[in-house]
């Protein structure tokens, strides 16, 4: 049924797809820099060093907007990449 389907990649549908897993990266790379942090704080505690807070987050501002820049352009390729593998390619019907 959804196998035969014609998929018609529009340019609306490519900006919504590209949008989308964009976001998804951003998300990834908040839950990623929580789990960095929570060990990170971990560590610190079992070796009592002193941390310096950064507007209420353990590492430096140019640390954290490096992770959500590579969460975001990391989103960005992946939508790029299954974007070819889904619409273009249409990998599913091949097999």
């Amino acid at each position: 049924m959804f196998f035969k389907a014609k998929l018609k990649p529009t340019k609306l549908k490519k900006v919504v797809y590209l949008f989308a897993t964009t976001v998804l990266g951003i998300l990834l790379s908040l839950i990623t820099h929580a789990l960095i942090e929570i060990n990170y704080l971990r560590w610190a505690e079992n070796n009592v060093l002193t941390i310096n807070f950064y507007y209420g987050c353990a590492f430096p501002l140019a640390l954290q907007i490096s992770l959500l820049i590579i969460g975001a352009v990391g989103g960005f390729f992946l939508g790029r990449f299954w974007w070819r593998k889904v619409y273009i390619d249409r990998v599913w019907v091949k097999k």
